[in-house]
This record gives structure tokens, sequence and C-alpha cells, in this order.
């Protein structure tokens, strides 16, 4: 597999596809960068020579374009920036809401997590009484 700024890229898939394995790459900025770089969107990852796969990594850096870690590690900042300063973005982010103004009575599952068993109407059991024994008769 071809490994580009840290990245095993699928090698079976076309470059213009592969190359959006890298964080922060999607189509568009794969074809540019593979346009920039003079390379068919067309070919497939494993037809790459190491010269070109070296020229690709190259024309990424050069672009000075924030992928990976750096753009990871940008976003955590800029959401603890949002956290800090106690935003309602930043509470909502803390608090593991959506953070877009959705609605959150229904749905938000994805955001809030599997449901908690609340109030669960459970069925009560009879309760039994021990038998009460009668005095003698005399």
């Amino acid at each position: 597999m071809p490994r580009i700024l840290g990245v095993d890229i699928p090698k079976e898939k076309r470059i213009e596809i592969s190359l959006t394995y890298l964080y922060g790459v999607g189509r568009t900025l794969s074809n540019k960068i593979l346009k920039e770089a003079n390379i068919s969107p067309d070919r497939r990852a494993k037809e790459l020579s190491d010269a070109e796969i070296a020229h690709l990594a190259n024309t990424i850096q050069k672009m000075g374009l924030r992928l990976e870690g750096d753009l990871r590690r940008d976003i955590s900042q800029n959401i603890k920036r949002l956290m800090d300063i106690g935003s309602w973005r930043g509470m909502r982010h803390k608090k593991g809401l959506p953070v877009r103004g959705q609605r959150t009575r229904t749905n938000a599952r994805t955001r809030k997590g599997p449901r908690r068993g609340g109030m669960v109407a459970k069925k009560k059991e009879p309760v039994k009484q021990a038998p009460v024994s009668k005095p003698a008769a005399k």
C-alpha cells in the first residue's frame, strides 16, 4: 500500500478516490492536487511509481494544506477554546448535545448516545402473604 503523509491509501482504487482517505481531503481537493502534480485521476494507486508518490507528497506539502494531524489539532483546539470561554456552542460540546440548533426532544441519538432506562413501567407481581393459621377450637 502506498503511504502518503503517514497514511496507507488503498492501492486497488483510483488515485482520485484513494487521496480522500487523507483527513481533510475530499474529491474536489483531491482533483486539484492531482492536477497540480500532473497525474491522471483515472490511474490506480498501485500503478504509481515511488517517484510519483514522492512527487505527490511534495505537491501536497507545497500547497500548504492543513491535513491529518495538524487539522485534527486545530479543530480540537477550536472546540476547547469554545468550551473554555463558556460559549453556547462550547457548553453544548461539554454536555455532548447537538451544537448546531437541532432538536433534542426526539432524535439526536447519535450525539446523546443510547437511551438510558429511565421511567420504565414494570408490571408489579402480586405480593404473596403467608397463610394465617387459625387458633384451635376448644
